[in-house]
């Protein structure tokens, strides 16, 4: 480590997946360290190196204590780095057993790449990590190893078309809801998720998870770029989001088949509202423009509260968390969506993540999905009515979907659903005022409806009526732009899918996960 240190303090940082940018690192401490492929001196043959450390850094403010987050790395070592590898130099170190050697991000060699499948495909322990296969399940050896360069909170590389293996850069002890959920709905029989196919992980204490291999949805198109698509042509695209209800709902109803569920009552819904006034009071502070609507916006947490406290209760179960229109996939050959990246938001602990929570958290945060897409073309407040309009039916038919296939209408909780979806468009004020001010019209859109008395229902209602004249394809077509890291995540893109197949990188910028 002494040798590493300078080489990590410079490429740490300018990492899109190091969560503590803005802070200085005070040094390194080492977690464990593995040969996956010995790195002995000399030879044209690469050496691989895994390690998790803790960069060590101050804390943010006075009032909080310090610490440090732990990272994955996983180096490669060579005498010479191969022209085409020069982009993944990290350095050479100038003492220790790896002097004059270089070293550089192995997931980039399609070599080291693929060794690590190798030990996937043959499971056991190695070292300090633990490789695990899904039962009655084979990996094909030979597969070529690419590298997802659209990736941000984690690092993605797929392999032939078959799989793709997420490595998990910030890690922390707990199983990792990302293999937790899609472990507990293969047992269920969900296909609305890929299962995974093999994980590493970290044995000693906790067992912290490291990385997951899954199917490669080969060809699906990420539910984001659909609805840009719908938008840019003018069609109609309420079939697919009352599909998408159903899937939604299948995976919630999978869930709660086979993991714990309990029933929030007073108390916890007390505290639930108090955590959505808490953040409200934070993002007004920072946030001017949002100060206005500031007691209006509390009364539907206020009012979520005043229920737990006349006896009204809502169950919780295990949910995906961090639901957008980028966290689903539509299938190329069959149509059907299904849900991907069930890790959360990377910036929250993994306790909070595995928390139950109600399912309407995870419906609220499609509906800002939806009324992000149509804004897409002009953030500003000359939106297009026509997209408006797109936006509205679409939540619409979204419940809808979700009612058919649940068995219960998510707008029959209106406050509940308020108050979820008031929650998730302050964070969205928060994150747009500190990296795409251009962007901040569009949250605050919403909180001018949500302050309205009149939509206090938060939900929409069952729409009646015909479609939406379509638009000119030339009209409001996506803007440029891209993602900042989100508040806290530091590496987080909006609106990023980890798992499961891409279409071409997208030009418009993405709703904030959260």
């Amino acid at each position: 480590m002494p040798s590493l240190v300078p080489l990590l303090r410079e490429w740490l940082p300018r990492q899109r997946w190091f969560a503590g940018k803005g802070t200085p690192i005070t040094g390194f401490t080492l977690v464990s360290a593995t040969e996956l492929l010995p790195c002995g001196a000399g030879g044209a043959s690469p050496g691989l190196l895994h390690l998790l450390v803790t960069a060590q850094q101050p804390a943010p403010s006075p009032t909080q204590t310090g610490g440090g987050d732990c990272y994955q790395l996983l180096l490669g070592i060579r005498s010479v780095l191969p022209p085409q590898l020069a982009h993944t130099l990290i350095g050479r170190p100038t003492g220790g057993p790896l002097h004059g050697r270089t070293v550089y991000e192995a997931l980039y060699d399609p070599r080291l790449a693929g060794l690590l499948l190798e030990r996937l495909r043959v499971p056991g322990p190695l070292g300090a990590l633990r490789f695990t296969r899904a039962p009655s399940t084979a990996i094909p050896s030979g597969l070529i190893p690419r590298p997802v360069t659209a990736e941000q909170s984690n690092s993605s590389v797929v392999y032939g078309d078959a799989y793709i293996l997420k490595v998990f850069r910030r890690v922390a002890a707990g199983t990792n809801p990302d293999l937790e959920l899609p472990l507990a709905l293969a047992r269920a029989g969900c296909e609305r998720v890929p299962h995974p196919t093999a994980w590493f992980e970290s044995p000693s204490g906790e067992p912290m998870t490291l990385g997951i291999l899954q199917p490669y949805l080969r060809g699906s198109a990420d539910g984001w770029q659909l609805a840009l698509n719908s938008l840019a042509v003018g069609a109609d695209f309420t079939g697919s989001a009352r599909a998408l209800g159903r899937a939604t709902a299948e995976v919630h109803t999978a869930l709660a088949d086979v993991l714990p569920t309990t029933v929030l009552r007073r108390r916890q819904i007390e505290l639930l509202a108090a955590g959505m006034t808490a953040r409200l009071e934070a993002a007004a502070a920072s946030v001017p423009a949002l100060r206005p609507y500031r007691d209006p916006l509390r009364a539907a947490f206020d009012d979520l509260a005043e229920l737990g406290r006349s006896g009204r209760t809502w169950p919780a179960q295990r949910i995906h968390g961090d639901l957008h229109l980028g966290q689903t996939l539509r299938g190329a050959r069959d149509g059907r969506w299904a849900l991907i990246d069930f890790e959360g938001e990377p910036a929250r602990p993994i306790a909070e993540r595995r928390r139950v929570q109600p399912v309407a958290r995870d419906i609220a945060g499609m509906l800002r999905s939806f009324d992000y897409a149509a804004r897409a073309c002009r953030p500003g407040p000359d939106s297009s009515a026509w997209a408006l309009e797109w936006a509205k039916r679409n939540r619409v038919a979204y419940c809808d979907g979700y009612a058919e296939a649940a068995g219960t209408d998510p707008r029959r909780e209106p406050e509940l659903m308020r108050a979820y979806e008031t929650d998730k468009a302050v964070y969205e004020v928060l994150y747009e005022a500190r990296h795409r001010p251009d962007w901040l019209p569009v949250p605050m859109a919403a909180i001018e409806r949500l302050a309205r008395p009149q939509h206090a229902s938060g939900a929409p209602a069952p729409s009646k009526g015909r479609a939406p004249k379509a638009r000119p394809a030339s009209e409001g077509r996506p803007g440029p732009g891209g993602g900042s890291a989100a508040p806290g995540a530091g590496s987080t893109e909006p609106g990023r899918s980890d798992t499961g197949a891409r279409t071409a990188p997208d030009a418009s910028p993405r709703p904030p996960s959260a």
